[in-house]
């Protein structure tokens, strides 16, 4: 089972018709949607491989109904309840790209993972904005160690350029280098923040991640996939339509491929590329990338982390 541990809040999603005008009314179209990575990835997971999402909601009709919501989704909702729910107001321009504005509130709340809420979980996936706040920061750590020394796989996604400023590149260097993640997700603007890819190549912190497979997402060019111990190869992206909003792209991507990997290891269908089950051989990770793909292109018309057949 898939176990994803991070936030769960409520987007208003405003796509935005015209230039912005200080002072007056500008046009728009407003959308309240379920939001957090976290959850993002575990909504879109649902339907494709058994998915628990690990947080903390408010104490409040908001909380409860975000959960809901996302328990008809599939997935099996493990929260606790505390402080009021967040929320984030996601800003949309005409071609689709997001100008966030963060109020997490209840999310970095969560101060425990009970034993129950890893029980059963082969993978853990956390988005890095988990480790920004406390007390979920320390949680989101000591979950993911616990879930190693079970046995069990995990990734993180690096999130957002913005929150890695104010959270610290060597700090999140680090920390990543110590969890030694079997996987890391990143956009191409992340992963050359971070030094992990640099115009396509290995970075001059990629050596730091000597264990973890890095997938660079570029938007409509290639995702680039770096094995340790191979040279980086690419996937394609097959041409979409519509593009209006890019909210949950990233998550819908992370989910497909996790999916995908999770597939491919319960099945034993490829060997690890060390040899080892934790990460796949260069097919499996380009099936892997193509499932994410698929995933991905389904929100790209629709407001929000959403489908149009949502």
């Amino acid at each position: 089972m898939l176990g994803v541990l991070g936030d769960l809040v409520e987007d208003v999603v405003v796509w935005v018709t015209g230039p912005l005008r200080h002072g007056t009314d500008s046009t728009a179209r407003v959308f309240r949607q379920r939001g957090g990575s976290a959850a993002n990835v575990a909504a879109f997971a649902a339907g494709q491989c058994p998915v628990r999402f690990l947080g903390c909601v408010g104490d409040d009709p908001a909380g409860g109904g975000l959960a809901a919501e996302l328990a008809g989704h599939g997935v099996d909702v493990r929260v606790a309840h505390r402080g009021r729910t967040g929320s984030i107001v996601v800003l949309i321009d005409d071609g689709g790209e997001r100008t966030m504005l963060p109020d997490r509130g209840a999310a970095t709340l969560l101060e425990t993972v009970p034993d129950a809420w890893l029980d059963g979980l082969t993978h853990l996936h956390v988005p890095a904005y988990s480790f920004d706040g406390e007390p979920v920061g320390t949680t989101a750590v000591d979950a993911l160690r616990r879930v190693r020394s079970a046995g069990g796989t995990t990734s993180l996604d690096a999130s957002s350029t913005g929150m890695l400023e104010g959270f610290g590149r060597e700090r999140f260097l680090a920390l990543a280098e110590e969890l030694a993640p079997t996987l890391l997700f990143a956009n191409r603007s992340e992963s050359a923040y971070l030094g992990l890819l640099v115009d396509g190549r290995p970075g001059p912190e990629r050596d730091r991640l000597a264990a973890t497979t890095v997938v660079t997402k570029s938007g409509a060019e290639a995702t680039t996939i770096d094995v340790p111990g191979a040279a980086p190869f690419t996937v394609p992206v097959p041409p979409v339509g519509e593009v209006r909003d890019l909210t949950g792209a990233g998550d819908a991507f992370a989910a497909g491929f996790l999916a995908a990997f999770l597939d491919a290891r319960l099945t034993g269908a490829e060997p690890g590329a060390r040899g080892t089950p934790d990460v796949l051989g260069a097919s499996g990770l380009r099936e892997a990338a193509a499932r994410g793909h698929r995933c991905a292109a389904r929100v790209l018309a629709s407001p929000g982390a959403s489908c149009a057949e949502d």
